[in-house]
């Protein structure tokens, strides 16, 4: 009974990597990915925590698990977050801009460049139209 259900893992690897899944493995598939992201968000900040890295690492660790679920995702064929792949160059460049410590602070950045890219949208939405 083992042996059978590791076949059928194979055989759904084998078909996901062949671009063949249907939709209830796609499914499962991309709960898969969303529970051990989340899982290992939990670890890794309760480590964070426990061990007293500092908020680069931390928001470093966020980032790389953030974009790695989503590496996950393309790698299975799957279609992409767009705002998670955002919100993990957001919490990855948040670590990097501690360990570099410059003068000016990166959330009203952030935040200036969420703001352009949201008029950006809107205003190709609507040069397209006519």
């Amino acid at each position: 009974m083992k042996d059978n259900h590791v076949e059928k893992e194979i055989n759904t690897i084998v078909n996901m990597k062949n671009k063949n899944i249907g939709t209830e493995t796609k499914l499962q598939i991309e709960s898969r990915i969303e529970a051990s992201a989340w899982g290992l968000f939990f670890i890794w900040v309760g480590i964070a925590f426990l061990s007293n890295v500092g908020d680069g690492v931390g928001l470093l660790g966020v980032g790389i698990i953030t974009l790695g679920a989503q590496a996950v995702r393309s790698y299975y064929n799957l279609k992409l977050e767009g705002f998670w792949l955002i919100v993990g160059v957001c919490f990855a460049l948040g670590g990097i801009w501690e360990f570099i410590n410059p003068a000016v602070a990166l959330v009203p950045i952030l935040l200036i460049m969420a703001g352009a890219a949201l008029l950006f949208s809107v205003l190709n939405k609507s040069l397209t139209k006519k």
